[in-house]
């Protein structure tokens, strides 16, 4: 196996915006990140590249006794992507999918709520977004975070992400306007693999980042 890349979630955040360093300062760009360590690596790159950041809430439909593999994934405004590929190989009956649906949009809701409190998402409509997770695997988070921005009539979609498998780098490669990944192993693992510190983020953090995001927009204004 090739050695881990990066050392924890802002290490990996900062070469991406190394690579993304042509939308530093733009007025039209934000950056937003896929809770919970998306939105780590995604304020290192909004803090590099002065661009504002915002978070999306989506969360992955887990398989009902393998919750760890995905057969889809939701996100706000009611959209739902499903991978017919796991359903159809576990046998998952529609009873089942609606299920955990139901579950996961409740903390969907849970998670906007604290992850936002009262403040309104940041504009999309008409901007470059450069939606940010802290690596892939099945992608299906990811798509569904698409899905909610290109529903928002954002001008372009940048995906950037750390390290995914090459079939779904291929695969979300061809659904957005731009797509930037910085490792693409043919023997992936798992993301946290490819990172030395790969741990837990907690709601806590996540709600301080965007508290000192907004902060920081503020105080520029």
């Amino acid at each position: 196996m090739e050695p881990r890349q990066f050392a924890n979630r802002t290490e990996a955040g900062l070469k991406l915006a190394e690579a993304l360093r042509y939308y530093r300062g733009r007025t039209d760009t934000i950056v937003i990140g896929l809770p919970r360590g998306g939105v780590v690596t995604a304020a290192a790159i909004a803090e590099t590249l002065d661009l504002p950041l915002d978070v999306l809430v989506v969360r992955k439909l887990g398989t009902p006794g393998q919750e760890e593999l995905a057969m889809g994934a939701i996100g706000p405004g009611g959209v739902r992507v499903l991978n017919e590929d796991v359903i159809r190989f576990c046998g998952i009956h529609e009873r089942e999918i609606e299920a955990v649906t139901v579950r996961e949009r409740k903390e969907v809701e849970r998670r906007e709520k604290l992850f936002r409190g009262n403040e309104p998402p940041l504009k999309v409509a008409g901007k470059n977004v450069i939606v940010v997770d802290d690596g892939l695997a099945t992608g299906s988070t990811m798509a569904a975070a698409i899905d909610v921005v290109r529903k928002q009539k954002a001008k372009n979609i940048i995906v950037a992400v750390p390290v995914a498998p090459p079939d779904t780098a291929e695969r979300l490669r061809s659904r957005v306007d731009e797509f930037v990944c910085l490792e693409t192993p043919g023997s992936f693992e798992a993301v946290g693999y490819w990172y030395v510190d790969f741990g837990q983020v907690e709601d806590t953090e996540v709600v301080r980042i965007l508290d000192r995001a907004r902060s920081s927009a503020g105080a520029a204004m």
